[in-house]
């Protein structure tokens, strides 16, 4: 299946690339989102009159992530979590934990933004997760996993 993007797509393309994907991705993920439309002339067209506008859009959607990556770039964030003596946690600490200890230090993420590179977090430690921000920019957020007194 042949599709035109209307955004820049990861491991994909740029805007306006004329690309070819398997059916199931195309139909089930790119064109529900409105991230393509199928490359038929007339789309073609539709594309050509709306490329100025979706080049602003895009180009607005890069510097509000540039904005956010300032932001976020170099903070750190502390989550508690209980452990056994030898500083192995009781359960782990993901993607959920971070966001809500990052909303309680005035830091905006969201869940699908984190990339928590070798799983989640089983240990006592500073961690630099990465914080995907837009598909051209990205940023680091410290995360410290501090032992929590058992009451």
């Amino acid at each position: 299946m042949n599709v035109i993007l209307l955004e820049r797509v990861k491991n994909l393309g740029d805007l306006g690339d004329t690309v070819k994907v398997t059916p199931g991705y195309g139909r089930n993920y790119l064109l529900p989102k409105g991230i393509a439309l199928p490359a038929t002339e007339g789309n073609r067209k539709v594309f050509e009159t709306r490329k100025a506008e979706l080049v602003k859009k895009s180009q607005d959607s890069l510097n509000a992530a540039k904005i956010r990556a300032e932001k976020i770039g170099g903070k750190s964030v502390t989550v508690k979590a209980l452990a056994a003596e030898e500083g192995k946690l009781y359960g782990s600490v993901g993607p959920a934990e971070i966001v809500r200890a990052a909303e309680a230090a005035g830091i905006e993420v969201h869940k699908a933004e984190l990339d928590l590179v070798d799983g989640p977090i089983r240990s006592i430690g500073s961690y630099d997760v990465i914080v995907r921000l837009h598909g051209e920019v990205e940023t680091s957020l410290t995360v410290v996993v501090v032992e929590e007194k058992a009451a």
